[in-house]
Protein backbone atom coordinates (compact mmCIF):
# COMPACT_ATOMS: atom_id res chain seq x y z
CA UNK A 1 0.00 0.00 0.00
CA UNK A 2 1.23 3.46 -0.81
CA UNK A 3 0.17 7.07 -1.31
CA UNK A 4 1.65 7.07 -4.84
CA UNK A 5 0.82 4.99 -7.92
CA UNK A 6 4.47 4.00 -8.35
CA UNK A 7 4.52 2.65 -4.75
CA UNK A 8 7.57 4.74 -3.87
CA UNK A 9 6.03 7.12 -1.29
CA UNK A 10 4.72 6.11 2.15
CA UNK A 11 5.00 2.44 1.24
CA UNK A 12 3.72 -0.27 3.59
CA UNK A 13 4.13 -3.96 2.72
CA UNK A 14 2.51 -6.85 4.55
CA UNK A 15 2.49 -10.61 4.11
CA UNK A 16 1.72 -13.57 6.24
CA UNK A 17 -0.80 -13.85 9.05
CA UNK A 18 -3.10 -10.93 9.97
CA UNK A 19 -1.26 -10.57 13.31
CA UNK A 20 1.69 -9.14 11.37
CA UNK A 21 -0.44 -6.27 10.05
CA UNK A 22 -0.29 -2.91 11.83
CA UNK A 23 -2.45 0.19 11.57
CA UNK A 24 -0.75 2.99 9.70
CA UNK A 25 -1.44 6.44 8.34
CA UNK A 26 -1.13 7.69 4.78
CA UNK A 27 -1.20 11.37 3.90
CA UNK A 28 -3.52 12.63 1.19
CA UNK A 29 -6.85 11.41 -0.11
CA UNK A 30 -5.80 8.45 -2.26
CA UNK A 31 -4.62 4.96 -1.40
CA UNK A 32 -2.92 2.67 -3.91
CA UNK A 33 -2.64 -1.02 -3.19
CA UNK A 34 -1.33 -4.07 -4.98
CA UNK A 35 -2.17 -7.63 -4.04
CA UNK A 36 0.21 -10.33 -5.21
CA UNK A 37 -0.27 -14.03 -4.59
CA UNK A 38 2.30 -16.78 -4.97
CA UNK A 39 -0.55 -19.31 -5.47
CA UNK A 40 0.80 -21.52 -2.66
CA UNK A 41 -2.42 -21.19 -0.65
CA UNK A 42 -6.09 -21.30 -1.56
CA UNK A 43 -7.22 -18.59 0.86
CA UNK A 44 -9.11 -15.53 -0.35
CA UNK A 45 -6.43 -12.99 0.48
CA UNK A 46 -6.59 -10.04 2.86
CA UNK A 47 -9.22 -7.60 4.03
CA UNK A 48 -8.40 -4.08 5.20
CA UNK A 49 -10.39 -1.06 6.33
CA UNK A 50 -9.66 2.51 5.27
CA UNK A 51 -10.84 5.32 7.54
CA UNK A 52 -10.53 8.83 6.14
CA UNK A 53 -9.08 11.56 8.32
CA UNK A 54 -9.31 9.62 11.52
CA UNK A 55 -5.82 8.81 12.80
CA UNK A 56 -4.08 12.10 12.02
CA UNK A 57 -6.58 14.52 13.52
CA UNK A 58 -4.72 15.02 16.79
CA UNK A 59 -1.38 15.77 15.15
CA UNK A 60 -2.99 18.10 12.61
CA UNK A 61 -4.90 19.99 15.30
CA UNK A 62 -1.79 20.21 17.46
CA UNK A 63 0.31 21.68 14.64
CA UNK A 64 -2.36 24.22 13.67
CA UNK A 65 -2.94 25.36 17.25
CA UNK A 66 0.79 25.52 18.01
CA UNK A 67 1.30 27.76 14.97
CA UNK A 68 -1.65 29.98 15.88
CA UNK A 69 -0.37 30.41 19.45
CA UNK A 70 3.03 31.41 18.04
CA UNK A 71 1.59 34.30 16.02
CA UNK A 72 1.37 37.40 18.21
CA UNK A 73 -1.16 39.07 15.94
CA UNK A 74 -3.46 36.00 16.02
CA UNK A 75 -3.46 35.31 19.78
CA UNK A 76 -5.75 38.22 20.77
CA UNK A 77 -8.43 36.84 18.44
CA UNK A 78 -8.36 33.30 19.86
CA UNK A 79 -10.88 32.13 22.47
CA UNK A 80 -8.05 31.30 24.90
CA UNK A 81 -10.36 30.40 27.80
CA UNK A 82 -12.14 27.77 25.71
CA UNK A 83 -8.91 26.46 24.14
CA UNK A 84 -7.41 26.25 27.64
CA UNK A 85 -10.38 24.23 28.89
CA UNK A 86 -10.16 21.84 25.92
CA UNK A 87 -6.42 21.33 26.23
CA UNK A 88 -6.58 20.65 29.97
CA UNK A 89 -9.22 18.01 29.19
CA UNK A 90 -7.01 16.48 26.51
CA UNK A 91 -3.98 16.46 28.84
CA UNK A 92 -6.03 14.69 31.52
CA UNK A 93 -7.55 12.07 29.19
CA UNK A 94 -4.67 11.27 26.83
CA UNK A 95 -1.43 9.42 27.48
CA UNK A 96 2.02 9.33 25.92
CA UNK A 97 2.96 11.80 23.21
CA UNK A 98 -0.54 13.23 22.92
CA UNK A 99 -0.53 14.18 26.61
CA UNK A 100 2.92 15.76 26.23
CA UNK A 101 1.74 17.77 23.23
CA UNK A 102 -1.35 18.98 25.10
CA UNK A 103 0.87 20.09 28.01
CA UNK A 104 3.13 21.87 25.50
CA UNK A 105 0.10 23.82 24.22
CA UNK A 106 -0.98 24.64 27.79
CA UNK A 107 2.47 26.05 28.41
CA UNK A 108 2.24 28.21 25.28
CA UNK A 109 -1.19 29.50 26.36
CA UNK A 110 0.10 30.43 29.83
CA UNK A 111 3.03 32.26 28.28
CA UNK A 112 0.97 34.25 25.78
CA UNK A 113 -2.15 35.02 27.82
CA UNK A 114 -2.33 38.74 28.53
CA UNK A 115 -4.85 38.63 31.34
CA UNK A 116 -6.66 36.01 33.36
CA UNK A 117 -7.75 34.09 30.25
CA UNK A 118 -7.28 30.66 31.79
CA UNK A 119 -9.18 28.97 34.59
CA UNK A 120 -6.09 27.67 36.37
CA UNK A 121 -8.18 25.64 38.79
CA UNK A 122 -8.77 23.21 35.91
CA UNK A 123 -5.13 22.12 36.37
CA UNK A 124 -5.99 20.34 39.63
CA UNK A 125 -5.97 16.78 38.16
CA UNK A 126 -2.60 17.45 36.49
CA UNK A 127 -1.28 18.93 39.74
CA UNK A 128 -2.32 15.75 41.56
CA UNK A 129 -0.55 13.66 38.92
CA UNK A 130 2.57 15.82 39.25
CA UNK A 131 2.64 15.66 43.07
CA UNK A 132 2.13 11.88 42.88
CA UNK A 133 5.13 11.66 40.54
CA UNK A 134 7.15 13.89 42.87
CA UNK A 135 6.32 11.71 45.87
CA UNK A 136 7.28 8.55 43.98
CA UNK A 137 10.56 10.13 42.90
CA UNK A 138 11.44 10.96 46.50
CA UNK A 139 10.79 7.37 47.56
CA UNK A 140 12.65 5.71 44.67
CA UNK A 141 16.34 6.29 45.26
CA UNK A 142 17.38 3.75 42.60
CA UNK A 143 17.05 6.36 39.85
CA UNK A 144 18.30 9.66 41.28
CA UNK A 145 18.06 12.61 38.93
CA UNK A 146 16.17 10.84 36.13
CA UNK A 147 12.83 12.42 35.27
CA UNK A 148 10.32 11.01 32.83
CA UNK A 149 9.31 13.32 29.96
CA UNK A 150 5.84 13.74 31.48
CA UNK A 151 7.35 14.67 34.83
CA UNK A 152 9.62 17.25 33.19
CA UNK A 153 6.74 18.69 31.13
CA UNK A 154 4.50 19.04 34.17
CA UNK A 155 7.34 20.56 36.23
CA UNK A 156 7.88 23.19 33.54
CA UNK A 157 4.14 23.86 33.18
CA UNK A 158 3.68 24.42 36.91
CA UNK A 159 6.87 26.45 37.28
CA UNK A 160 5.89 28.83 34.47
CA UNK A 161 2.26 28.97 35.63
CA UNK A 162 3.31 29.81 39.18
CA UNK A 163 5.52 32.62 37.92
CA UNK A 164 2.69 33.89 35.71
CA UNK A 165 0.08 33.98 38.48
CA UNK A 166 2.63 35.61 40.77
CA UNK A 167 3.03 38.39 38.17
CA UNK A 168 -0.77 38.74 38.05
CA UNK A 169 -0.96 38.92 41.86
CA UNK A 170 -3.10 35.82 42.35
CA UNK A 171 -0.59 33.25 43.59
CA UNK A 172 -2.41 32.53 46.85
CA UNK A 173 -5.76 31.87 45.13
CA UNK A 174 -4.02 29.63 42.59
CA UNK A 175 -2.26 27.51 45.23
CA UNK A 176 -5.47 27.18 47.26
CA UNK A 177 -7.40 26.11 44.16
CA UNK A 178 -4.95 23.33 43.25
CA UNK A 179 -4.87 21.67 46.66
CA UNK A 180 -7.55 19.74 48.49
CA UNK A 181 -8.84 20.87 51.86
CA UNK A 182 -7.34 17.73 53.47
CA UNK A 183 -3.91 18.52 52.00
CA UNK A 184 -4.08 22.09 53.31
CA UNK A 185 -5.00 20.81 56.80
CA UNK A 186 -2.06 18.38 56.75
CA UNK A 187 0.33 21.15 55.69
CA UNK A 188 -1.01 23.48 58.38
CA UNK A 189 -0.63 20.74 61.01
CA UNK A 190 2.97 20.11 59.93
Amino acid sequence: MSSSSDFQQDRHSFSGSPQKWNDFELPGDTLYYRFTSDMSNTEWGYKFTVTAGHLGRFQTGFEILKQMLSEERVVPHLPLAKIWEWQVGVACRQTGHQRLKAIHLLLKIVQCSAQRDCDLTLLKPLWQLFTHMENNLCHDMTKPGILLPLHRALAELFFVTENRVSELGSLQEYLLALNTEDHLHRCTAQ
